[in-house]
């Protein structure tokens, strides 16, 4: 999925020219903690509550501060993830979107990430969780996969847990089956390491309400 697929437009962008205090009443209308400052389509930062509440005099206009904004942003064309890790790394609630030639494009909420995450990672399928502890350099994701479609189920989704200063690694998988015994048992012959296995019969549903309490909680 890529960037362009979850532009928004509905929450606008400030100018140097609008008062801080101006920025604070657009946040908390649409309840966002960040705010790009677009002057002729030329992005050029991103400014937040805090940023704001530090200022002097916020009823003056944001341009007559000094002010050493953070410019995060992704292009049209790339992967969400990138905008997920943007959003990690600087604990943003949106993310700028910008075309190849550098002109403003608009924003993706943090909100909209959470539930794009959820689709590419099947969290809303039936199925089961396995975890997996491998050596790097002894990982062979495809004979993961012949592992579990030799009992007819299938890698709904997966990814990776590096640990630090180990050449060990988690692999985690969403299968497609609630009972996940004879999988399980297939690797064990295989002399995996399973570091756990959630059924989907017993932790969906919890799983399913402690993500609708995060969204919910997004978009306060």
């Amino acid at each position: 999925m890529l960037a362009l697929e979850l532009i928004v437009n509905d929450i606008p962008s400030l100018k140097t020219s609008d008062p801080g205090l101006f920025a604070l009443s657009l946040m908390d209308e649409y309840r966002v903690g960040h705010l790009p400052i677009v002057n002729n389509k030329d992005f050029l930062g991103l400014i937040s509550e805090d940023d704001i509440l530090a200022l002097d005099a916020p009823e003056e206009s944001i341009g007559a501060h000094k002010l050493s904004l953070v410019k995060p942003f992704v292009y049209e064309q790339q992967h969400i993830y990138e905008a997920i890790r943007l959003t990690a790394e600087l604990k943003l609630t949106m993310v700028p979107v910008l075309k190849q030639d550098g002109v403003y494009s608009g924003q993706i909420l943090l909100a909209d990430l959470a539930q794009a995450f959820s689709n590419l990672a099947s969290l809303h399928e039936p199925g089961g969780i396995l975890i997996l502890e491998l050596n790097h350099n002894d990982f062979s994701m495809s004979e993961v996969a012949q592992i579990i479609e030799s009992n007819d189920a299938r890698i709904l989704s997966s990814y990776l847990g590096i640990h630090p200063d180990s050449t060990k690694i988690d692999l985690t998988l969403k299968i497609n089956r609630t009972d996940l015994s004879r999988v399980i048992q297939t690797f064990d012959r295989y002399d995996y390491t399973i570091k756990a296995s959630y059924s989907e019969n017993r932790f969906s549903d919890d799983w399913n309400d402690r993500y609708d309490e995060f969204i919910n909680y997004l978009n306060m």
